[in-house]
């Protein structure tokens, strides 16, 4: 019920029936029973999970009825980062959970998958459809050679035979990867390139916005620049009567349409894996060199997905649910991970907002929707066009509202319970590809405080560290986890000596993991929950979708007009997302040299006022949109003198970003270590004109 009282007091407490029905209630009678265990509160509980996490984890397995062909010998074998080996002994398989519903007879003609596009109005698939197809296609990647450990990737967008090749793929226990085709030729080669798939699943092109892009000539590109693909299975998706035949993969590449793929009957097998065998490559960054190629595991993801699904976001069998995403983003694979609980789960590919920002609402209301995933972004927008949900369409179904990507402000918040539901838990969460784990997100059982969320994640030692390494509460710190989780990377593909994974996450603080994120910790009666502020450090997080920033600049570098580059995301709590460009320029792009260098002082530049010429400026966020992504647009480019870098020619991407947000100089820059200290001197004038200080 909705709280009206401002101020400390919540926006949401959950009812007296709610808590009583929560999947987490029913857990602490399991743990009571079984354990002999008893909490007065939540964080008393979180206490237990990361003091006894090995016993904890362990309830996780067996609340949770995980599958396991042989026993585990040990739960946890040393509490250190990196390195640390979960369940060793054991063997499980992701997809016989994903599927384990669908061999009840009272579920396997419901839907498993509901989806709706641009292209297809209603598809829905049934448990018993899914299973079929999975083994089907599984037989057929076995007839193609695939073996386990073997690589199989896709070029699909979020769409039901994306979930069922993932599926397959994993069952027999290769290992998936995949992007979306709105992703340009350069940003999808660099992370498959990494990985040297065996089989590619690819779809012709899709439909965004009312436009049609064909991608059959991008998919002709990454096979010729793959030559470890031995298959490509085709998805005739924008027409349903398009082939691959014409674009010439070579005589060494077979061509399968889906529709054979899956045509021929076959038994329903799953390959007994250990915990720790390999499930999917995921990608993070790429802000110093290629993304970062990120291994999961089958074993890690069961565990979280019954943690994270049941105990914190509230799953039940038959839950509808809903996540707007696409397959580049971690948020895909987590709507995946729903069938391991029992979820329906609501596939939708398009833009959200054609033809009008009610597409989704209307989804939800349609299919009665138990929870709705989105991103602040899209509230943000919604909000801003005057729409009010709850007044427009039934939305009674909803019994929880998902948010992540970036940060909610406590507008956003308020927006959900006045304009969607006044009942709903709205779980923000924040987590990410890199865990694949929340480090804080909801509980059934917690009240909602505007701009907060709720609490750390059960067995998760989330905290907030000073730059000595000491935690803190109600300060803001860099967000930290000082235990290991199951479900955190195994490695970096092709990481020689693990030294790409420990600098990325354990340089700072060894043995404890950073994150990236700066976080506040708040002490709440039942659970300390936190705000995120952004990121610490320069990765890009574009509408929910990451990208480092050195994919930007071997696109941005190729012009022969541009000497060199900055790109800083100011993605910030309360500002609207702006992704700032700033190049060194020849004559070619630069516009007035009494311009070029000078900060504006509007707050909505014209490309006139920025030192770069109108072509220029579209050349280069022409370039952007079609190589590498069209979430990744920059807002404005602005001519520089020079990139501020370090005495060893490194871009100080970090500190310029700390000050465009308003951190003091002095605290954000050491000049001393500077190649170029008089650089930094535009971007301090460019703050204070724009109102950062």
């Amino acid at each position: 019920m909705l709280n009206v009282k401002e101020g400390c007091s919540p926006l949401w407490t959950p009812s007296a029936t709610r808590i009583a029905n929560a999947n987490i209630t029913r857990y602490l009678a399991w743990l009571k029973e079984h354990r002999g265990l008893d909490f007065k509160n939540y964080e008393s509980l979180w206490r237990w999970s990361i003091d006894e996490i090995e016993a904890f984890y362990e309830t996780i397995w067996q609340f949770g009825e995980v599958i396991s062909h042989s026993p585990y010998s040990q739960i946890l074998d040393k509490r250190t980062m990196p390195g640390a080996r979960w369940f060793e002994g054991a063997t499980v398989n992701y997809a016989e959970h994903s599927l384990r519903h669908a061999a009840n007879p009272g579920t396997v003609n419901t839907p498993a998958i509901i989806f709706q596009s641009e292209i297809v109005p209603r598809a829905e698939v049934s448990w018993g459809e899914l299973a079929e197809k999975v083994a089907a296609l599984a037989a057929t990647l076995t007839q193609l050679g695939v073996q386990p450990g073997d690589r199989v990737v896709a070029y699909l967008p979020n769409i039901p035979q994306a979930t069922m090749a993932l599926l397959a793929a994993v069952s027999h226990g290769a290992i998936w990867s995949c992007t979306s085709p709105d992703m340009g030729p350069v940003s999808v080669l660099d992370r498959f390139k990494q990985i040297e798939p065996k089989v590619l699943f690819a779809v012709d092109g899709y439909r965004y916005g009312g436009k049609d892009v064909d991608r059959r000539q991008t998919v002709r590109e990454l096979v010729s620049q793959l030559p470890t693909v031995q298959a490509v299975i085709f998805v005739p998706y924008l027409d349903a009567q398009s082939t691959f035949e014409g674009l010439d993969f070579g005589s060494a590449v077979t061509v399968v349409s889906f529709a054979d793929a899956v045509a021929k009957p076959a038994s329903l097998e799953f390959k007994a894996l250990p915990f720790s065998h390999p499930l999917w490559v995921v990608y993070s960054s790429g802000t110093t060199g290629m993304p970062k190629p990120i291994v999961h595991s089958h074993g890690g993801l069961i565990l979280e997905t019954i943690k994270s699904g049941v105990l914190h976001l509230d799953v039940k069998p038959g839950h509808r649910a809903f996540w707007f995403t696409s397959t580049t983003w971690i948020m895909w694979n987590s709507l995946v991970n729903g069938l391991i609980n029992g979820a329906t789960i609501m596939q939708f590919d398009g833009n959200p907002g054609y033809p009008d920002l009610g597409t989704l609402w209307r989804f939800a209301e349609r299919e009665r929707a138990n929870s709705f995933g989105t991103s602040p972004a899209f509230i943000t927008l919604c909000s801003k066009a005057g729409i009010s949900p709850r007044a427009q369409f039934d939305l009674s179904s909803l019994r929880t509202v998902g948010c992540t990507g970036s940060p909610l402000t406590e507008s956003g918040f308020r927006w959900v319970y006045e304009h969607v539901h006044p009942d709903v838990m709205l779980a923000c969460i924040t987590g990410g590809t890199d865990p694949a784990a929340c480090f804080l997100t909801a509980c059934p059982t917690l009240p909602i405080y505007a701009g907060e969320m709720a609490c750390r994640e059960l067995g998760v030692a989330t905290f907030a560290f000073d730059d000595t390494g000491k935690p803190m509460l109600n300060e803001v710190g860099e967000l930290v986890m000082t235990l290991p989780i199951p479900s955190m990377p195994l490695y970096f593909w092709n990481d020689e000596n693990g030294k790409r994974y420990f600098e990325s996450y354990f340089e700072t603080y060894p043995g404890v993991w950073r994150h990236g994120d700066w976080l506040k910790l708040i002490e709440r009666p039942d659970a300390i929950g936190g705000i995120v502020f952004g990121r610490s450090d320069s990765t890009i997080n574009r509408h929910g979708i990451r990208m480092g920033t050195s994919e930007l600049y071997r696109v941005i570098e190729e012009f022969p007009d541009v000497l060199d580059s900055l790109v800083i995301d100011l993605e910030y709590l309360g500002r609207e997302s702006y992704l700032a460009l700033f190049v060194v320029l020849r004559d070619g792009f630069a516009s007035d040299p009494a311009i070029a260098g000078r900060a504006s002082h509007t707050a909505n530049p014209l490309p006139a006022e920025t030192g770069v010429t109108a072509e220029g400026r579209k050349r280069l966020l022409d370039a952007i949109r079609t190589r590498l992504s069209a979430r990744h647009v920059p807002n404005e480019v602005f001519a520089i003198a020079q990139v501020p870098r370090t005495l060893s020619g490194k871009k100080l991407e970090v500190p310029v970003k700390k000050i465009l947000l308003g951190h003091s100089v002095e605290k954000s820059v050491n000049r001393d270590s500077m190649g170029n200290p008089q650089s930094m001197d535009w971007f301090i004038d460019f703050a204070k004109a724009r109102g950062a200080t």
